[in-house]
């Protein structure tokens, strides 16, 4: 079996507001696998995005560890974890976050022009099916089309993660399915350790494993011997 990209070993977070304490994980052991796709769900407030946070660098973790392949991020300063989101995780979000006076070429092009050993921003932008759309500004490409220039940037500097908040979540079915066969692609062709949040519980069926949370645990994993095209969920 293929080393795990993550490894987390009793993993809790406590945000002390002071007035009251909010236990956001409370002893969570996962490990997550390149080329596998897992979703994760659960309702609001669950641990999800929290969790994903972590992964992502975003935040420390209260007790437990987290590892990277052989690198363990508990413990690390700023530094060492903005050099670690830099070199080895893309991020998509809800929100597209893409600058309104570039086109798609130079909205991938800012993270290609820092990233150690990237592919071109038409390369990435050709794997989410965009290349017809080099040179066209946000403003001029339909909400799908934008959140696929956002996978593109996330993963023009081949990350070994793509950690995924509610991709899906402003879209309408069928640009929903346009960025599910993007974020299946990327999976496929680039080997990707793929982790996406959604409400839409249909999405579970294209994924490799499915997690679900409770009140900052893992309450259930469901493996899916047969996983669905992306073309065929129901919205």
């Amino acid at each position: 079996m293929e080393q795990p990209v993550f490894k987390l070993s009793g993993v809790t977070k406590v945000y002390d507001t002071g007035k009251v304490k909010v236990r956001a994980l409370d002893g969570v052991d996962l490990e997550l696998f390149p080329h596998e796709i897992a979703v994760l769900l659960g309702p609001s407030g669950s641990g999800k995005s929290t969790l994903l946070n972590i992964l992502g660098g975003l935040d420390q973790v209260t007790g437990g560890q987290v590892w990277f392949r052989d690198t363990e991020l508990t413990g690390m300063g700023d530094r060492q974890l903005t050099a670690y989101r830099r070199d080895h995780v893309g991020f998509v979000f809800q929100f597209y976050n893409l600058v309104a006076s570039l086109t798609a070429r130079e909205n991938v092009q800012l993270v290609t022009d820092v990233s150690r050993d990237p592919m071109t921003p038409a390369e990435a932008l050709s794997l989410v099916g965009l290349e017809p759309r080099l040179d066209h500004f946000p403003a001029e490409l339909s909400g799908g089309e934008q959140q696929r220039v956002a996978i593109a940037r996330a993963i023009a500097k081949r990350p070994e993660v793509l950690l995924c908040d509610e991709p899906t979540g402003a879209l309408d079915s069928k640009t929903g399915v346009q960025v599910l066969e993007a974020l299946k692609t990327v999976n496929e062709q680039l080997g990707t350790a793929t982790i996406v949040i959604t409400h839409n519980a249909m999405i579970r069926k294209m994924a490799h494993r499915v997690l679900r949370f409770q009140d900052g645990r893992i309450g259930s994993v469901e493996v899916n011997e047969t996983r669905i095209a992306p073309s065929e969920i129901e919205w």
